[in-house]
């Protein structure tokens, strides 16, 4: 009997899905653990395996669209099976998923896997760039003297005729011309480059995973009462420890492993930043799990290092590594990205001094790290050359206080700069 497969619920925040890919088409036998379709879901692209035999009768849901959770992906059954009767008992029970399709296929979706933006001022598809708008070249093109070979060019190159100086007969414009103006000269041997007269755009739609992001740090910006601490911590002790650890390990520790931790080694003293708030009560965790904040092209993913306060510094630095790769390859799982107590967001190796970050939920804090930058500091009376590194902590303040904040941070701050208190030879 022929059997509906709906849309997976493949994270915790996930309400829809856009099928990527899919790697079975209408005909095709299925066997159960098979892959059937990669799935764009609010973290990553996922494979999707069937759970089930059959021959593939019926693709609800085509490459490149969204649909809801629960939805209708797809129909097994066997071959030459009739599967209508499913499709119409599924509309009548759910008459509001009758109007589905339709309002789905209004929304433009990007096929992940393929990572290419779709265009709205549409481009010859020998070019990838956006060109000028059709208005431009039917209004003005059309009066400018061209040969039809240059007129045809310049269509394919996504070139403005009124911006090319033709070289034939009374300034007509000729083949060479826009060759020439693409290696940008107006004509031969001169070096005058042309004005821009038209404007043009593109409209890239927007991924599962940006429309997640954007919607739960909207939440979490205007839901919670955010509230700033910043630091300046000196960081040449730490410096000398990272030198002297990789050295002696051969490894590549980072001033981010410290910091993270600094901050594992902190929260075990502050229990109360590492709390969420829940609406009726506050939940202090007491294991510490350190989400740490990983630019992919759709935005920020933050895959958990776990008990990061029972981890090395080797520890530390090889997981994030492999999450930060898992990232950028899209192989992250919900596991990996889930139950964060409190999260470090590190713009420091774009050279950012200084900045605040929205508090990524569930946690009541976040901490922003910028770069080390080499400074005058004032050491026993006199200004010495120092390393400084600013630290910013933003918080819930329906969970964290002001001094509770305070004291957690200098805590962070007495870690960095003296690492000694922070290490041991079994943390390395």
């Amino acid at each position: 009997m022929a059997e509906i497969v709906r849309m997976p619920k493949m994270s915790d925040t996930m309400t829809e899905g856009v099928v990527a890919k899919w790697h079975k088409k209408i005909g095709d036998p299925i066997k159960s653990g098979e892959l059937v379709a990669e799935i764009e879901t609010d973290k990553a692209t996922m494979e999707f395996e069937s759970y089930q035999n059959g021959i593939l009768l019926y693709i609800g849901v085509e490459e490149g669209k969204a649909a809801p959770v629960d939805s209708i992906l797809a129909i097994l059954g066997k071959a030459g099976e009739d599967y209508k009767p499913l499709l119409e008992a599924e509309s009548k029970a759910k008459p509001e998923k009758a109007a589905t399709t339709e309002k789905v296929e209004s929304k433009p979706a990007a096929k992940m896997v393929a990572e290419t933006p779709a265009k709205v001022v549409a481009a010859p598809k020998a070019e990838s760039k956006p060109v000028a708008t059709t208005v431009g070249v039917s209004e003005t093109d059309s009066r400018v003297k061209a040969s039809p070979l240059a007129r045809s060019l310049a269509g394919q190159k996504g070139l403005d005729l009124t911006m090319i100086k033709g070289s034939g007969d009374n300034g007509r414009i000729v083949k060479r011309d826009v060759e020439w103006f693409k290696q940008g000269n107006t004509v031969a041997g001169s070096t005058t480059s042309a004005i821009r007269t038209q404007e043009s755009f593109e409209e890239t739609p927007v991924s599962q995973m940006r429309k997640t992001i954007a919607r739960r740090l909207s939440e979490s910006k205007f839901t919670a009462p955010h509230f700033y601490l910043t630091l300046d911590v000196e960081m040449t002790a730490c410096m000398d420890a990272r030198e002297a650890i990789n050295a002696a390990t051969g490894s590549k520790v980072s001033f981010n492993d410290f910091v993270i931790k600094a901050c594992a080694a902190a929260l075990q003293q502050h229990p109360k930043v590492n709390s969420s708030w829940l609406g009726d009560t506050i939940r202090t965790n007491h294991h510490i799990h350190i989400g740490v904040a990983v630019a992919v092209d759709e935005g920020l993913l933050v895959p958990v290092v776990r008990f990061a306060d029972s981890k090395t510094l080797s520890q530390i630095n090889a997981e994030v590594k492999t999450y930060a790769q898992k990232a950028k390859d899209k192989k992250l799982q919900p596991a990996d990205w889930e139950g964060n107590t409190f999260t470090i967001s590190n713009l420091g190796m774009f050279d950012i001094e200084e900045f605040t970050a929205i508090i990524n939920p569930p946690d009541a804090c976040i901490l922003a790290v910028g770069a080390i930058k080499s400074v005058p500091v004032v050491k026993s009376g006199n200004i010495v050359a120092g390393n400084v590194m600013r630290i910013t902590l933003s918080c819930d303040h329906r969970v964290v206080d002001g001094v509770t904040g305070a004291k957690f941070l200098h805590t962070v701050k007495g870690f960095l700069e003296n690492p000694i208190l922070l290490l041991g030879q079994a943390s390395i």
